[in-house]
């Protein structure tokens, strides 16, 4: 849509408000609405300790990205109550096993921050990036930085992972 593709995001997103919301006949409604909106603003929620610039975040915390890895996790609930709410075992099982994923994923996505963290000796973000001014942690941490690339597609469900 659009010249190169420009606006698909924008028709994406009208796409989904306009689409009808389909329950499955015995669920419980309340908590199978709740849990993509739970999932929604854990992830507006997680955008709050980015930085865009020097003095451009909208909280400056020094445990910035512990409180990103936290929030982060905390995704896994609204998936699991996605499955449970629709009181099928299958799509329960379902939501289970991506759950599952989604931690081993976190994992290493984890310990992969780890050694940045270790290298600027700091928690907080706006520190992190101020210390890759004059070379970004990805060159000399290339492995690791392959390591968190993978995880970060996997736990996405990008392809080739989003595969069963």
């Amino acid at each position: 849509v659009g010249t190169f593709g420009l606006l698909q995001p924008l028709a994406d997103g009208l796409k989904l408000f306009v689409k009808e919301t389909v329950l499955p006949s015995n669920c419980d409604v309340v908590l199978f609405i709740f849990a993509p909106i739970l999932t929604f603003f854990l992830s507006l929620l997680s955008w709050v300790v980015i930085p865009f610039g020097k003095g451009m975040s909208y909280a400056e915390l020094n445990i910035g990205i512990l409180y990103l890895l936290a929030i982060s996790s905390l995704g896994v609930y609204g998936i699991i109550i996605a499955g449970w709410s629709s009181n099928s075992k299958y799509a329960f099982l379902g939501a289970l096993r991506s759950s599952a994923q989604m931690v081993s994923y976190e994992l290493t996505i984890g310990f992969s921050i780890l050694s940045v963290i270790v290298c600027t000796q700091s928690l907080n973000l706006i520190d992190i990036v101020l210390c890759q001014e004059k070379i970004w942690y990805c060159v000399p941490l290339f492995p690791i930085f392959i390591i968190f690339f993978i995880s970060s597609l996997a736990e996405t469900n990008r392809h080739p992972f989003d595969l069963p």
